[in-house]
């Protein structure tokens, strides 16, 4: 019961700071105003009763892997095949030199013995890539370090974790087992990669043999999509939580299933539109729910952090101090890497630096270190420094790309133009419309609906339909089929004269068209399929 109330707060608190964050902070990002009100939520005693205790294996199982198999699905398996040896050495040489930069950074500058110092430099290496456009809202990336961000942060988590597990057995029996380390993270990510590949692929495999069997097409046995849905939809959790069974990271299995999935989405799209439109539209949804929820869960946890007393490191401030140099010091390597590495200029080496965004997996990984040998006081002192960790590596790229990267060129006047275009698109429909030989109440209907699409319908009028339609009896199948009818062909009667528009006077352009042809589409998907059909 605790969790179901948990999850009800977080998604009641995410669709708050989605409303909050379009009408009144637009220029900010949303992650920042998720992060706000999870804060809200920690300090108003009631709510934060409401929300259980942070689980680390809950929040990177239900939360994070999710994410990471639909950020992998985004991403084309071919781009990762191009781009091998870079993540391999962003992956593994950059983070192996983010750690010793750190472990010894934090040892001379702080004083804190180099096992615990190296336990906080492993958790401060992966990157999120959720994370990222909340620093860059509003000004453009450079495609070549977009890209090499994208990729390290879908990767590295792998390294971070190895590393991680390393600085803890140093940590507890006081050396350093080379040698098992290695095999560890050839087994943990090699595995992961083989697991991820073979289950994905028999998921795909078993998701097309029934899209495209026989009996689908003859009596709609999985058309609906239900089945295939369901299927998708489990598929990053049976990954994630069967490849951390067997020992093999979870992380890089649900990635490298989101890779091959890529390809069977591009290339099954029209064996079911429908099917396809349905589950884009379920991810485009559980991406910003668990996209915010991820920044909702931060903000409370930081502010419980910062508010818990028993929270302290002998009393003293230290872990601000850490927390800086471990900042720093990634950055600093990070940005020497790609530069005398991988011979990238200044400039798009410090974005690359700065662009390096810590978030959900560091603060899980930090909490995993509660349920090891590690003393409460040091376990303290990691999660405060990391804490700071990852506010600094929100605060200051968010401050620094407002110089270096440049705007984003918004047209002012395009709201405007697409409203005018569709205003007339919409007078063309309902002229057709009155000019066909029907009832006058299939006139003022339809009439409304298409009024509806550029927003000039009241609610006063609405409710006027609501009480009619409450009272009306139900249509006859002839009636129904001649509705049917009528709107096809307003529906036509728009895209004609977009079409006209377009390719015969070329008087809107062609991200204008697309956007209005896509309206018209939806439109007539939702009236026929949904509405006046049922």
């Amino acid at each position: 019961m605790a969790f179901l109330i948990s999850t009800a707060v977080l998604v009641t608190a995410v669709m708050i700071s989605i409303v909050v964050n379009r009408r009144w902070l637009p220029r900010l990002s949303v992650n920042y105003v998720s992060m706000l009100i999870g804060a809200v939520i920690a300090v108003i005693p009631f709510l934060n009763g409401l929300v259980a205790k942070f689980d680390s294996e809950i929040f990177i199982g239900l939360i994070v892997a999710p994410l990471l198999y639909f950020e992998g699905q985004n991403t084309r398996l071919n781009l990762v095949g191009r781009h091998v040896r870079e993540i391999i050495s962003l992956t593994i040489g950059m983070v192996i030199l983010c750690a010793i930069v750190a472990g010894l950074g934090t040892t001379l500058l702080t004083g804190v013995g180099l096992p615990l110092a190296f336990i906080l430099a492993a958790i401060s290496t992966p990157t999120d890539a959720t994370a990222t456009e909340s620093v860059t809202m509003g000004r453009r990336l450079p495609i070549r370090e977009q890209t090499s961000l994208k990729l390290e942060s879908l990767f590295n988590d792998a390294s971070g974790i190895i590393l991680l597990n390393m600085a803890i057995l140093w940590y507890v029996n006081g050396y350093v087992n080379y040698s098992q380390t290695l095999w560890n993270f050839v087994y943990s990510a090699g595995g992961g990669i083989i697991f991820g590949g073979v289950i994905s692929a028999g998921i795909v495999y078993l998701r097309q043999v029934m899209l495209r069997s026989k009996l689908n097409f003859i009596n709609n046995t999985y058309n609906n999509g239900t089945p295939l849905k369901v299927i998708y939809l489990l598929t990053p959790f049976v990954l994630y939580f069967g490849a951390e069974a067997i020992g093999v990271s979870g992380i890089i299995a649900v990635v490298f299933a989101g890779l091959i999935h890529n390809a069977e989405g591009e290339r099954s799209a029209l064996a079911n539109p429908q099917l396809a439109s349905d589950i884009y539209q379920l991810v485009g949804l559980l991406s910003d729910i668990l996209n915010s929820i991820v920044f909702l869960v931060l903000g409370i946890v930081l502010l419980r952090t910062t508010l818990d007393r028993t929270v302290t490191y002998d009393g003293s401030l230290i872990w601000i101090a850490i927390g800086i140099v471990l900042y720093l010091a990634n950055l600093v390597a990070r940005y020497g890497y790609v530069r005398l590495v991988r011979r990238v200029p200044n400039r798009e080496a410090w974005i690359f630096a700065l662009g390096g965004i810590h978030g959900a997996v560091t603060f899980a990984l930090a909490f995993t270190v509660a349920e090891t040998q590690v003393k409460t006081a040091d376990f303290n002192l990691v999660l405060m420094s990391e804490s700071l960790l990852i506010i600094l590596s929100l605060i200051v790229p968010t401050i620094v790309f407002r110089w270096l990267l440049p705007k984003v060129k918004v047209d002012v006047d395009a709201a405007t133009r697409i409203a005018a275009v569709r205003e007339q698109m919409i007078e063309v429909g309902i002229q057709t419309l009155w000019d066909m030989p029907i009832s006058q109440e299939f006139k003022d209907a339809v009439t409304f609906d298409l009024r509806s699409q550029n927003g000039h319908t009241t609610l006063q009028q609405f409710m006027t339909e609501w009480r009619r339609m409450v009272q009306h009896d139900d249509y006859t199948a002839a009636q129904m089929r001649e509705l049917m009818v009528i709107y096809r062909n307003v529906f036509q009667a728009e895209r004609a004269y977009l079409l006209k528009q377009y390719e015969g006077t070329h008087e809107i352009s062609e991200d204008l068209f697309n956007n209005l042809y896509r309206e018209i589409g939806t439109a007539e998907m939702v009236v026929l399929e949904y509405g006046v059909s049922k």
